[in-house]
């Protein structure tokens, strides 16, 4: 690879032009405001700031990084697709289901990819093959829980102005994290039926959704309960599913996965307390850029971001019914 273009300034753009200089040292990295402020490529780590998306596109970069607000995504991804240039949109796709039906890129054959990262850490590879080996027999039930208080994400910053605490930039819980949602989807495939409650406690002031409270079905009889908020002073990320064989937990902050069976055995399946959580940032990297040079494949690709999306707005249609959604019912 020759030319990275990156859009965005934030955090996570800032991540991925430091991951491409580490995995492509004389590559050239094109940096792109989001908005259009002047930014200066020190700011950033780039090799070099383009002050439009179009004259980006005009230096020919082999790949590009999608990595402005949610609310953005669509906008910027659509006319680096119709430049033909291999892509990788941050999660989530978009800030809402209905961008989607002006945008033909879905069912064209490009190389397009959706960055929900936890799919590469060496833990969630370990918990997806015991549930795909079947060990833990028929599930009947599965717990995921992700809680941060929102003002220590990144200290330093005034967190009332970035894009979590903000509706016009694709803020709130359901979306910022939907990674919970994304490894649900990968381990288990199609749900069947939401309900969920959106909760706005204005401790924090902001304009969005600050604890999101959610059960799912599918049609093996499976119940999935979700709770992802941004109010927990102590941290708190764990996957627990419940089988007839036995229980499967994966404490993602410990970075271990537990396996419980019958008459209280248990077995440490993974555990690395000194896990660079950048690896799997630069592995995804890795991934999309083989992707892209047709290498292999993205599994995070765009089919399954769309289905995180219908089921973001099933749980927000749920919320404001009080009832419970059939997904087939979204569109």
């Amino acid at each position: 690879m020759k030319c990275a273009l990156v859009v965005g300034s934030g955090s996570i753009a800032k991540r991925h032009i430091r991951n491409l200089h580490y995995l492509y040292p004389n590559a050239l990295v094109i940096c792109c405001s989001a908005s259009g402020r002047k930014i200066l490529a020190t700011d950033v780590g780039a090799d070099r700031i383009a002050e439009t998306l179009q004259s980006a596109i005009l230096a020919e970069p082999d790949v590009a990084i999608v990595a402005s607000p949610a609310s953005y995504h669509l906008r910027h991804a659509s006319i680096i697709i119709a430049a033909g240039i291999p892509v990788l949109i941050e999660k989530p796709l978009c800030a809402e289901l209905s961008e989607l039906s002006g945008f033909k890129f879905i069912k064209v054959k490009h190389k397009i990819a959706v960055g929900y990262n936890l799919r590469y850490m060496p833990a969630a590879k370990v918990v997806k093959k015991i549930i795909d080996d079947g060990t833990l027999g028929r599930i009947s039930t599965v717990f995921s829980e992700v809680g941060q208080y929102l003002p220590d994400w990144r200290p330093g910053t005034e967190y009332r102005r970035g894009v979590s605490a903000n509706k016009v930039l694709g803020g709130g819980a359901l979306l910022e994290l939907s990674h919970e949602l994304d490894y649900l989807f990968w381990f288990f495939g199609d749900f069947d039926e939401v309900i969920a409650r959106l909760g706005f406690s204005k401790l924090l002031d902001i304009d969005v959704e600050d604890t999101v409270d959610a059960i799912f079905t599918n049609k093996n009889g499976s119940c999935f309960h979700v709770h992802l908020d941004f109010l927990q002073r102590y941290p708190s990320r764990r996957f627990k599913a419940v089988g007839e064989r036995g229980t499967i937990v994966w404490n993602l902050l410990a970075n271990e996965v537990v396996l419980y069976g019958p008459n209280e055995s248990l077995e440490v399946l993974y555990r690395n307390k000194d896990y660079d959580r950048n690896d799997m940032y630069i592995e995804q990297l890795s991934t999309f850029l083989a992707y892209a040079n047709e290498e292999g494949n993205f599994e995070s690709s765009i089919s399954n971001g769309v289905e995180v999306m219908r089921l973001i707005e099933a749980m927000r249609v749920s919320n404001q019914q009080n009832s419970w959604v059939k997904l087939e019912a979204v569109k």
